[in-house]
């Protein structure tokens, strides 16, 4: 199973450790559906299953860095502020996103600069593409030389975004205690598609 790369720089609400099951959820603070989607699911179930698993917001950042940031993530917990395009969507349906207390642990990505982009990273993203393992050594430095490229394009790294190839967010990440990954999404699943995945892992 592959292994979750989870790296964040501070724990900004509740305490955090790995148990024999635990769901990660990677957000970003300018992402309206992380919260019409993401963070209705989290606090559903977290109610249900704070016993049984171990949970553990990330927000993250892979771009509007103006808005993804550090501080935009501590005022939407200690004040529910909003920004950008979420503030935007929360105007326009006001009675579809409910806005209630995140009452589960958030951590911060680490958002790393380009000291990040080291040859063990990049050989380690590139793992996460098919054929990458069995290609030439010629092929293998030129799917390097591309991740590299693309990496320095980022002003900010997000870390454990970037280390496990996230698609976007909402991101969500069934992990044991370690880290093996054991189910992965991205984008909305129905509430009941979800409670199914994680009953046949509990």
């Amino acid at each position: 199973m592959k292994k979750l790369r989870l790296e964040y720089s501070s724990l900004l609400q509740g305490k955090f450790s790995p148990g024999k099951r635990n769901l990660l959820f990677a957000f970003q603070v300018n992402c309206p559906g992380c919260f019409f989607y993401g963070f209705p699911s989290m606090k559903e179930l977290f109610k249900k299953y704070a016993g049984q698993i171990n949970f553990l917001g990330l927000s993250t950042a892979f771009e509007d860095f103006q808005f993804n940031n550090l501080e935009n993530t501590k005022q939407l917990l200690d004040e529910k502020k909003l920004v950008g395009e979420t503030k935007k969507a929360f105007d326009t349906y006001p009675d579809e996103l409910q806005l209630s207390d995140i009452d589960f642990p958030i951590a911060m990505d680490v958002l790393g600069d380009k000291t990040f982009i080291t040859q063990e990273n990049i050989t380690y993203i590139g793992s996460h593409f098919a054929n990458y393992d069995q290609a030439s050594e010629v092929e293998r430095e030129q799917f390097d030389h591309k991740i590299k490229d693309y990496l320095n394009t980022n002003p900010i790294i997000p870390v454990t975004f970037t280390l496990n190839q996230f698609k976007g967010t909402p991101t969500f990440v069934l992990f044991d205690k370690d880290y093996s990954i054991l189910e992965h999404w991205f984008g909305h699943k129905p509430y009941e598609e979800v409670k199914n995945i994680i009953k046949n892992w509990l």
